[in-house]
């Protein structure tokens, strides 16, 4: 019973990293009386231990005090997260529809958002040679050539070098130091806080007129929101534009965010950022080790770091001193998760910037025609640059007509003789094919069966090392069939060109020129992909083949020959966007050719030379084809015309889902204005096991959708047992198959 002295229970309001409508409330301990929003707590739910973040102090909670348990650890004596950050959170799990708990997951780091990293200083690994070893004479290395390297390396550096800095110039860098350590040759050490620091050693190029008009219109120091899209031909020199703005920011004392779609990009921006600026640069993807990122995390909280680059989930990350964010490569589809928390970092970023009033630049040679479409609006400022920088000369076009050629590992002969002159005349040579291993599938000639997977609707990919293959999709693993199962053929053939059989097919034909691999299997340890990239840079690789990952940003000076082969496909797919990403794609490929002294060709393999899409973009470029295809969405209400969400549902049978869906539909009115696209199955019904089904949600009205959704959210919650059916929302889906 009350005494009548107690002090009243102080109850704040904590969001947990699990699927929850709501925060929880709990009841603060006599020694938090200082706490307040953004701060982390552990917290006990269930029978667990969790990090949760505070977000409401001194509420009224509708439970009494006494039902309530009790925060059980104050972790940040100061507010971890800012109310700018707390805010920007709390929108996207309005905007996403997502639990608010586990947006505040993604946006911590791993390390910070674990109990029992709560009180461990954020700090790298680190490595040097250890003390009073004779550098000189190892004879433990010395039948360990790459341990010797490693070694070697590492004794040339005087300050101690992060273990990820190692793996970007060793292949297993990780291996190899583990057993340097166990041979007691080197020690791991605490590498400080993970800021690169910058030397402007790089004296900043002349602006073309074209860059310097765009400089003009965009004003080099104005202030407050405005969403500008720099549009530019690969080569073009965007980059400089947002350097010179950068310049601008950092001698104010302000902070740039820097985000880039893809982990390979970085190391070449780094590199680009740290020679041009005296800044302290901070970066963030997800190849830096847990420490490394909660400590670059850390210091550009503090304000340490000048310049924060980053790939999708650093649009999170606090900065104290924000004055400018740069999307760069701004189309693509990378900046948008399709698993958990759907959100779209270039939208994220867009809504950071106005909450901030500070600039946003989207940086793109094929801007997404939503982007476009604000800049036809005006609500977006629009600049071009129409030339390449140094006299560069876009490259020359060609559609190699395969109908009624036979191919070799998927490349033509006019293809290969091509390539074979570039090649001879001192240039480097690109091979662009988006599918990974040796073949798309195995199957039989005499009677069309193909090696499926047991838990997809979808064959299995041949993979020719191991004779093994493998599903893309659920990662199941199989062993071919001596013989066709259908009907006894013994001799199974493998379907298609994958990244493996181009490459092997291209080292026959060229065994002198050295080849590198660029996809997921080949580049999959940490640092392979920077030691690739560095060998082609060097002009040691002569030939690359890849997937996804060379098509954009990339700047090789010898690169004169573009190959692109399997392009039809994004013809005829049902996505309505399907054309778009096309074009993006052929065009960023295209803009990797001949953006040095020596002019670039590009070889398009296709069965439909004559498609009015390839009229269209070869003949007068993307944004002819951007005002093409924006006239077909308009007239079919289609993204920027209307707004869309997608409702997934997946579970052991097709009937229990599409009546999940089916009774959803039924629950949204139509007086909302909102129309159901469904329930249908999803183009690959089957995947993992489960078979999957969708609703697709279109609306003139963006709030009317939103409130829809909710609605339908709070519906789904009460209703599908989550032990049978699963369900999700994805607002703006960006890929509907």
């Amino acid at each position: 019973m009350s005494n009548g002295h107690e002090t009243p229970s102080r109850i704040v309001r904590v969001a947990v990293p699990v699927p929850l409508t709501t925060a929880l409330d709990y009841r603060l301990n006599d020694n938090d009386a200082t706490v307040t929003s953004g701060a982390r707590v552990i917290v006990p739910l269930g029978g667990r231990r969790i990090i949760g973040v505070i977000v409401e102090t001194d509420v009224t909670s509708p439970l009494a005090p006494a039902e309530l348990r009790s925060v059980e650890r104050l972790v940040d004596p100061e507010p971890l997260l800012s109310p700018a950050i707390v805010s920007l959170i709390e929108w996207c799990a309005r905007y996403y529809h997502h639990p608010l708990g586990e947006v505040f997951a993604v946006a911590l780091p791993a390390r910070l958002r674990r109990v029992d990293s709560a009180t461990r200083a954020d700090r790298p690994d680190a490595w040097q040679v250890a003390e009073g070893i004779d550098t000189s004479n190892q004879a433990a290395l010395q039948n360990a050539p790459k341990q010797r390297a490693i070694f070697d390396w590492l004794a040339t550096h005087k300050a101690p070098t992060r273990t990820a800095d190692v793996g970007r110039s060793f292949k297993q860098a990780s291996t190899h130091l583990r057993a340097l350590e166990n041979k007691q040759l080197v020690m791991r050490v605490a590498a400080g806080d993970d800021v690169e620091i910058g030397q402007a050693t790089a004296e900043p190029p002349r602006l073309t007129a074209d860059q310097q008009s765009a400089l003009d219109t965009l004003g080099i120091e104005s202030t407050g929101f405005r969403p500008t899209v720099i549009e530019g031909v690969t080569g073009s020199g965007k980059t400089e534009l947002y350097f010179a703005r950068m310049a601008a920011e950092l001698a104010a004392g302000r902070q740039i965010l820097y985000l880039v779609p893809e982990i390979g990009l970085t190391r070449q921006m780094i590199d680009r950022v740290l020679a041009r600026f005296d800044a302290r640069l901070a970066v963030l993807h997800s190849r830096r080790t847990e420490a490394e990122r909660a400590a670059a995390w850390r210091a550009a909280i503090d304000g340490r770091a000048d310049i924060v680059l980053g790939t999708r989930s650093a649009v999170f990350t606090p900065m104290p001193r924000l004055g400018l964010i740069v999307v760069d490569e701004s189309h693509d589809e990378s900046y948008k998760q399709q698993e958990g928390l759907r959100y779209h970092a270039r939208d994220v970023a867009a809504k950071r910037a106005r909450d901030a009033a500070v600039p946003i630049w989207f940086g793109s040679a094929t801007p997404a025609l939503t982007t476009w479409q604000h800049a036809r609006d005006k609500r977006y400022t629009h600049v071009s640059l129409r030339q390449r920088t140094g006299g560069a000369r876009p490259p020359s076009i060609e559609r190699i007509d395969i109908r009624s050629r036979p191919l070799d590992g998927g490349l033509s002969a006019p293809l290969l003789s091509h390539l074979g002159e570039h090649l001879e005349a001192g240039g480097q040579v690109m091979v662009f094919v988006n599918r990974r291993g040796f073949a798309p599938a195995l199957g039989c000639h005499a009677c069309g069966w193909t090696m499926p997977c047991d838990h997809c609707d979808a064959p299995m990919t041949l993979y020719k090392h191991g004779r093994t293959l493998r599903c893309h999709h659920c990662g199941a693993s199989a062993a071919p069939p001596a013989s066709c199962p259908a009907c006894g053929n013994s001799k199974l053939v493998a379907f298609g060109a994958g990244t493996q059989r181009v490459a092997d097919t291209l080292a026959k034909h060229f065994p002198a020129y050295p080849l590198a691999r660029f996809d997921r299997d080949a580049v999959a340890a940490a640092g392979e992909l920077d030691a690739q990239l560095a060998a082609v840079a060097r002009g040691e690789t002569r030939i690359l083949v890849g997937t996804q990952m060379l098509a954009k940003g990339h700047d090789f000076a010898n690169l004169t020959g573009v190959a692109v082969i399997g392009v039809d496909g994004g013809l005829f797919s049902s996505d309505y966007r399907a054309r778009e990403q096309l074009a993006q794609m052929l065009t960023q490929v295209a803009g990797r050719a001949g953006r040095g002294a020596t002019p670039g060709a590009v070889w398009l393999q296709t069965r439909h030379p004559d498609h009015p899409f390839f009229d269209t973009l070869l003949t007068s470029g993307y944004p002819a084809f951007a005002e093409a295809e924006l006239a077909e969405r308009h007239a079919a209400g289609l993204p920027p015309f209307g707004w869309l969400a997608l409702v997934r549902a997946d579970s052991r049978g097709y009937a229990e889902c599409d009546a999940l869906l089916q009774r959803a539909t039924e629950q949204i009115a139509v007086t909302t204005g909102v129309e159901c696209w469904g329930p249908a199955p999803a183009p690959m019904q089957r995947r993992a096991g489960r078979v999957r089904s969708q609703l697709l949600l279109r609306a003139d009205n963006r709030r009317a959708l939103h409130r829809t959704l909710t609605e339908l959210r709070q519906w789904l919650i009460a209703n599908a047992n989550p032990n049978r059916v699963r369900w999700s929302l994805d607002v703006d889906p960006v890929n509907l198959l």
